[in-house]
């Protein structure tokens, strides 16, 4: 089994009714990239993380041409929320629209091998500049479920960890505060985020080793449109 992870696909339907070209010439045929890398690279026996912005859809039933195209795929899908998936709906419902073929992480876990996949959205850290008053009550809630998700998978007995969220674990500098801190708390050993597309930031972006857990950047415009294997 190998695990993958990929984010902000950003699909619109078929023909896409928002093409993502708009950003950029980079994006002429993402989609299209993107499933080229899929299928080259996945079996059915692999894993594929899908840390949020997956849908343009405001509704589910509207977002399903694009979680079928997903479901497609070959392996296991796994996903959190981003900012833009305004679709996304309970657990329950979800899972019967798409009747099992992928799986959605809501202050819960997902086990896949000896690995334990815990998430959730995330949400824009307090160091950030354009952090408000009306952002802190999201992120204090974010918080809970990241950590109801983590604290899950150890006491189910799983001690390597993968976190997968949609915004960034922390801003800029790493800071043993909020996400960081849960990180250290429960030996998290990846951590994977989307949602940064600019030049700038994806440059500026943390990745690598830090404090023994390594970070991923997985918006699929920094991958180059293609899936990366994580395991």
């Amino acid at each position: 089994m190998k695990i993958f992870a990929i984010a902000d696909t950003h699909l619109s339907g078929e023909p896409p009714a928002k093409p993502m070209s708009i950003f950029g010439d980079h994006w002429e045929g993402h989609w299209d990239k993107i499933k080229a890398s899929w299928q080259e690279q996945v079996s059915n026996e692999d894993v594929v993380l899908i840390a949020g912005d997956i849908s343009w859809a405001m509704k589910l039933p509207d977002a399903l041409v694009d979680l079928n195209a997903i479901a497609s795929l070959p392996g296991r899908k796994i996903m959190v929320r981003g900012n833009h998936d305004y679709w996304w709906q309970t657990m329950s419902k979800m899972n019967k629209a798409v009747e099992g073929k992928i799986e959605f992480l809501n202050n819960s876990f997902a086990p896949a091998g000896e690995w334990a996949v815990c998430g959730s959205r995330g949400w824009t850290c307090p160091e950030d500049p354009l952090f408000t008053t009306e952002d802190r009550p999201i992120f204090d809630r974010e918080l809970l479920r990241v950590e109801a998700s983590l604290n899950a998978a150890c006491t189910a007995g799983f001690n390597r960890i993968i976190l997968m969220l949609h915004f960034p674990p922390f801003y800029n500098h790493y800071s043993e505060t909020g996400f960081a801190g849960l990180i250290a708390k429960y030996n998290v050993e990846l951590c994977i985020y989307g949602h940064l597309h600019s030049e700038s930031s994806i440059k500026n972006a943390a990745t690598g080793i830090i404090n023994g857990t390594a970070y991923h950047l997985v918006s699929c415009d920094a991958l180059e449109f293609k899936v990366k294997q994580l395991i």
